[in-house]
């Protein structure tokens, strides 16, 4: 059992250190720089590719809260693992904001840990919704994908969430910066402070709102049940 929580919040650490780092390093404006949007998407997206290969078959490479809250909701785990792969993963996300901070601390031009914030001109409603519309969107993807109904297709599952995230982040990352993990945006915001910090609540709410409504539109669709 221990080395399934290990290996969630390994995969959780790469996650957040890779696509946060990206974004750390392209300085990623979704207003004055549109390449590094682009490439942070990718980041995040390549970071759960090449996890879901690593420790998916150890763990399932949730490396996210609200897809384990999800996989609760659909029977697919025990209230135990649950509550122990979320511990794990926040453990994780922040051994890698760690890392980031040490990283970029004393470097020039380098700011921040890749915090999720809510945007220009973004309302905390029209955050709120965005993190809860396009969680619900990930997970939901994510659910499907790894069904036994999909059979010889699962082999590619870690190929099809990995993409639909980029695809998530280069819708949302105007509204919030896209977090659709509350893991990844408790440590960031934690180690940011600020208005990162201040609107945290956001990006733990939303996500874990959003992992919910997948499971239950799951249920609807899924020929199993």
């Amino acid at each position: 059992m221990m080395k399934k929580y290990l290996a969630e919040m390994v995969g959780t650490m790469v996650l957040v250190l890779m696509g946060c780092g990206v974004a750390v390093s392209l300085g990623c404006d979704p207003v004055n720089n549109i390449p590094a949007v682009v490439g942070t998407a990718f980041a995040f997206g390549l970071a759960v590719v090449a996890m879901a290969y690593t420790i998916g078959g150890i763990s399932g490479c949730h490396i996210n809260p609200a897809i384990t809250l999800g996989c609760f909701l659909s029977g697919r785990m025990s209230a135990k693992d649950c509550g122990m792969y979320m511990l794990f993963q926040v453990i994780g996300a922040f051994i890698g904001s760690l890392l980031l901070y040490i990283l970029t601390e004393n470097v020039p031009g380098l700011e921040g840990t890749g915090a999720n914030d809510l945007q220009a001109n973004v309302s905390v409603l029209g955050g709120l919704l965005a993190e809860v519309i396009f969680t619900c969107v990930f997970v939901l993807v994510v659910l499907g994908a790894t069904a036994k109904t999909n059979g010889a297709t699962n082999n590619f599952a870690g190929l099809a969430i990995g993409l639909s995230l980029i695809l998530v982040h280069l819708v949302c990352i105007r509204y919030t910066g896209t977090s659709v993990n509350p893991a990844r945006s408790i440590a960031p915001a934690v180690f940011q402070g600020g208005t990162a910090l201040a609107n945290l609540w956001i990006f733990i709410v939303g996500p874990f709102v959003g992992g919910a409504c997948a499971a239950g539109i799951w249920k609807l669709i899924d020929t199993e049940k």
